[in-house]
């Protein structure tokens, strides 16, 4: 098929993502991102706007997006001025605004787009290039700026692009800020509005990587000249699976060259190998494989999604989700750190934590899914501050740390881990759930009805609350268990006797119903997920 009998950007996207030999037709893609004019209904999720390039995310919708922003920025009020961090537009435009993106396709492109708009308006701009997630939040606060704008769908696969927007603290924007962009947003796509582009000129390039570095130095959660010496001097060997992503050439600047850390997938490619870019169980097996061959004495693994916000672990043995690793990371921490505050986890992460936390006499905060929802946690001012914040997807922060996920800080925290207790990740954590007790985190979801989405399918399934209640019995396999006790703060979790539990959360954006479950048995874990799908079949029956 030649490029130009495509009818839409979906159909030539097919045609791409079937066969690697088909990235010929990118060049069909960009024509749709710049020609399509077609409004998009736009939607901040759990982190920022995501579309597919040519058919949602397009130029002209980015524009639009960015004009949104813009005028969220001129929007007057104290509340919203305190969510912004800044005082007014005038403000904004003297503090500036930083702009980047990570290595996908039309990243550049779709960058010049916002900075066009935002120079025509007299803001300053500073040029991030090709960067990370955590890099552009600890550049803000750095600058500092008034805020940045990422071109990135994160984890997305090869056919998505988004936007992330964060205000000054460097956090991702909460719905105080991301409602009133969605509103002006979709107001102008219902106009249908075309906006033109404009070229930007008399911006400054800025190095985030060197603004992230000089961050962590002086915060000091990480002892970066330990990680260093220990790289330099044991006998270890670390693996980073970058996965054609934006963390490439990170740890060369972080920790210094060093040909015992192996660097995988460090070349450019916007498809990412034909694989889902994201921190799975199947993509952790390159760098396991590398460990295994490796005869050195410490072996650290990470897989890196694109943006560096999310992280999996592993040392060669043991594939470790962040199920697990936040819970070692708040044991280190306050352990051996010596660090005081508070334990700060989504709802749909494992109690692991939970149980370090109650043993150690340090309070429980669980949040809403997204890291948005961390904010009043990790902020300086916090009266009640993180230890560490994670959630069951990958994403990791610290104590005085970025307010976004940062990959790079749980890979060097993970070093950190291994150089101090003189153990691989895998005994570490052994030696937790010997102390701790076992936990066993799976999560599944069925499709319902496209007709189901958002609030609607929320209200149907609410009367599963009415059903389960403290005190309520639910059968799991063979075994009659008791709730103990409900959250309802993101969906419903239900805690059980034991301490296992199952959370049913609807998804805002498909017609999805998502289940997280927690045995503390393997043996277990199907039968808790059966009894979701079939609570859930219920309610909607």
């Amino acid at each position: 098929m030649e490029g130009k009998g495509f009818t839409s950007a979906g159909e030539c996207w097919k045609q791409i993502l079937a066969d690697a030999k088909n990235v010929c037709f990118l060049k069909d893609i960009e024509r749709f991102a710049g020609e399509n004019t077609a409004p998009a209904r736009i939607v901040f999720g759990t982190s920022g706007w995501r579309g597919e390039v040519g058919t949602d995310f397009t130029f002209n919708n980015l524009r639009i997006v960015t004009t949104a922003i813009i005028e969220t920025l001129k929007t007057r009020g104290a509340s919203l001025a305190a969510h912004l961090g800044v005082k007014g537009f005038d403000e904004v435009k003297r503090l500036g605004v930083i702009v980047g993106h990570d290595n996908r396709f039309l990243g550049p492109e779709f960058a010049a787009s916002v900075m066009g708009l935002l120079l025509k308006e007299g803001i300053n701009v500073y040029y991030a290039g090709e960067t990370s997630t955590p890099e552009l939040s600890a550049a803000v606060c750095v600058l500092p700026a008034a805020c940045s704008i990422n071109i990135t769908p994160s984890h997305n696969p090869a056919n998505y692009a988004g936007l992330k927007f964060n205000p000054s603290d460097g956090g991702p924007a909460g719905p105080e800020i991301t409602d009133i962009i969605e509103k002006i947003a979709n107001k102008m796509m219902a106009e249908k509005v075309i906006i033109h582009e404009l070229k930007p000129q008399g911006f400054q390039t800025i190095n985030t990587l060197q603004l992230y570095k000089d961050f962590i130095e002086k915060q000091g959660t990480l002892n970066v000249e330990k990680i260093r010496s220990f790289v330099k001097e044991k006998d270890c060997f670390i693996c980073i699976d970058h996965v054609h992503g934006a963390s490439r050439g990170r740890p060369d600047v972080l920790i210094g060259k060093n040909s015992k850390i192996k660097c995988l997938r460090t070349e450019g490619n916007f498809l990412f190998g034909g694989i889902a870019p994201e921190p799975s169980a199947k993509n952790m097996k390159l760098v396991m494989d590398a460990l295994k061959e490796s005869k050195s004495k410490f072996k650290i693994g990470v897989f890196v999604d694109p943006d560096g916000d999310r992280v999996r672990f592993t040392d060669g043995e043991l594939d470790i989700t962040m199920n697990h690793f936040g819970a070692m990371a708040l044991h280190f921490l306050h352990h051996y750190k010596k660090i005081q505050g508070v334990l700060v986890k989504s709802v749909a992460t494992s109690n692991f934590g939970n149980a370090v936390a109650e043993k150690l006499g340090i309070p429980i905060k669980e949040a809403a899914v997204g890291f948005k929802n961390f904010r009043p946690y990790m902020l300086p001012t916090a009266k009640e501050r993180a230890i560490v914040a994670y959630e069951e997807s990958d994403g990791i922060t610290g104590y005085r740390n970025t307010l976004e996920k940062d990959a790079m800080f749980g890979f060097l925290l993970a070093i950190e881990m291994v150089a101090v207790t003189g153990k691989n990740l895998g005994e570490y954590l052994r030696e937790l759930e010997a102390e701790f007790g076992a936990y066993f985190p799976e999560r599944a979801s069925i499709q319902v009805d496209r007709s189901l989405t958002g609030d609607q399918l929320t209200k149907k399934l609410s009367i599963l609350k009415e059903k389960l209640t403290v005190g309520s019995k639910v059968v799991i396999g063979k075994k009659t268990k008791i709730i103990k006790n409900v959250i309802t703060v993101d969906g419903m979790k239900f805690v059980l006797e034991d301490n296992s539990w199952f959370l049913i959360r609807p998804s805002g954006t498909e017609p999805k119903v998502r289940f997280y479950v927690e045995s503390r048995t393997p043996d277990e874990i199907e039968a808790m997920v059966k009894l979701c799908e079939s609570l859930v079949k219920e309610a909607l029956a």
